[in-house]
């Protein structure tokens, strides 16, 4: 579940479908916007599927499973990278026309418009802050994936 992604695509208007397998970030997610949580790909696509699917995990077993309930012609979109080997079904590429799309971020204007969501309090940060002093701990957390949303290290005063 990206916290920013779920806003975002609320932010912009569309139906957000959120993916968990914690059971403690759906209330969450609806907090942030999402219209509907499921818990896997295969309940993604029983619920009609998606045309866009952001992957924020960096993890790519839990995306790839997401991948299932992509839509004929749907865009699996890599906003994140995982030194895990990267596994997809060619047929599936190839008989639903599916579009793999790795990007950090689309060009300026698009830039201007996320922006201007934040600035009108449409999409806010979720952070742990950590002091200067404790920045190892803070980097250990970040390489184990134990921070939920984004490290911010505030300067010694």
């Amino acid at each position: 579940m990206g916290h920013l992604g779920i806003q975002y695509s609320k932010a912009a208007g569309f139906h957000t479908i959120a993916l968990t397998h914690s059971k403690d970030k759906e209330e969450l997610a609806y907090k942030l916007g999402a219209d509907q949580v499921v818990n896997n790909g295969k309940d993604l696509k029983e619920n009609g599927g998606t045309d866009v699917i952001l992957v924020t995990s960096n993890s790519y077993k839990p995306a790839i499973e997401a991948f299932q309930g992509l839509r004929p012609e749907g865009r699996w979109i890599l906003m994140c990278v995982s030194y895990e080997e990267l596994k997809i079904d060619p047929f599936s590429l190839f008989l639903n026309r599916h579009q793999i799309i790795g990007s950090q971020q689309n060009g300026p204007e698009y830039l201007y418009e996320a922006l201007d969501y934040v600035a009108k309090g449409k999409v806010k940060v979720i952070t742990e802050t950590f002091p200067l002093d404790n920045i190892s701990e803070a980097y250990d957390k970040v390489a184990n994936g134990q921070v939920r949303f984004r490290a911010v290290i505030e300067p010694t005063r």
